[in-house]
Parts: C-alpha cells; structure tokens; sequence
C-alpha cells in the first residue's frame, strides 16, 4: 500500500516537531516536507508534490489558512487540505466548507483520529472533526452546492471536455496553452471531488452544461 505524503504547515515549531514525530514511526503516513506560512507551503508543496497539507487558518505574514488554500488550488489543484486548527467556531467551519476544503481538525485531536482523517481524506472523503454535527454540515453543503461552484471558464473547459475535445483543441478555442487547459480540469476534478471521466460527463449533463453557449 503506497504511503501518504503529508506537508506539515504551522508557524509553531512544537507543533511541526510533534507532527513529524507522531508519524515518525507510522508506515502509512510520510511527512516529506514542512513550511512556517503561506508562501512557503505554496513552494514547498510544488517541491514536493504531497498528498494531503495539514494547513494552520492563523499564520504571519499576510497569508492565512484560507488565503493559502485558494492559492494552492491554483498552484496545485490535486492536493488535499485539512485545516488543523484551534478554531472551531462556526464561521471559519462554514468557510472551509465554502472553499471546498476537504478536512477540519483540532489541534486536540488525538492521534488515532488524526490519521483517520488523513487517510478519509486521500480517499477522496470529507472529514470534519468539529462542534458542528453532520446533519447541519451536509445543510451548508447542500446551501454551497445549489450555488455555481465553478467558475466560468472551469465550466466552459468541463463542456469542451465533455464534448470530446482535446487539451490542444481546448486550449485552441479558449486561447489558453493545452497545460493550463490541464490544470483547469485536474482543478474542477478535485472541487466537485471526482476521479474518472465518466462522473464528469454525468455532472455536465446534470448542470446542463452541454447546452451551454460558448
């Protein structure tokens, strides 16, 4: 079974140290690399192409959790993000929830549950670890989800995809390079949390997207 890259991303040294000594030891879960703020993780995860960033909300110099997050989605859509936090009022759950972000935690969580929601979240699972119950949780997903999730130009690469066009053909159309047409789809993939081409078809046909105008 293939290890779970893991970037560590906290200000707090303690908390990196107690990190990477927790998994030290843990056959499954690999920390490659870690990261004191924003910019930082933003450079370390193209470095170091994880898995999953365990990402701190409060963090110096500009780039908090939040910011950091639509950056990586940007930069590198594939990952997954679990904010490990000490907040857990309802707004910045509602936030994450709003951004997409996979995973929310405790800095109090205890390590088995830790784990458990690395590995929920590599599989492509929601996990939240909060004060919030998941009948309300599923409520503000559901509120999220009946609003555009894509953006315009995400919604337009998913029509072209979907109608048979290639990178090179997209990217033709929309006067974008074939590898930004890539990171488009691999970015709509990891928001509406799909993996094969199948499930994309079927959310365009939902959404009508194929009727869409170009």
């Amino acid at each position: 079974m293939q290890p779970i890259n893991v970037l560590i991303v906290d200000d707090h040294e303690l908390v990196r140290r107690g990190l990477k000594l927790m998994f030290r030891t843990n056959e499954r879960i690999r920390v490659v690399g870690e990261a004191t703020e924003g910019s930082a993780a933003i450079q370390e995860a193209l470095r170091t192409r994880p898995d999953v960033i365990l990402l701190d909300i409060t963090m110096p110099n500009g780039l908090d959790g939040f910011v950091t997050v639509k950056a990586l989605a940007e930069e590198v859509p594939t990952v997954k993000v679990i904010l490990l936090t000490m907040h857990d009022e309802e707004i910045y759950i509602k936030r994450a929830l709003e951004l997409g972000v996979p995973g929310y935690m405790s800095k109090n969580s205890d390590p088995s549950q830790l784990e458990e929601g690395i590995k929920h979240v590599f599989d492509g699972k929601r996990y939240y670890a909060t004060s919030l119950n998941e009948d309300y949780i599923e409520k503000i997903v559901f509120q999220k989800n009946n609003h555009p999730l894509l953006t315009r130009r995400e919604l337009e690469i998913v029509r072209l995809s979907t109608l048979g066009y290639s990178h090179n053909e997209i990217g033709e159309k929309l006067g974008i390079s074939p590898k930004t047409v890539e990171n488009h789809k691999a970015r709509v993939m990891n928001k509406l949390q799909i993996k094969h081409r199948h499930e994309l078809v079927q959310y365009a046909l939902k959404n009508h997207l194929i009727e869409m105008e170009g």
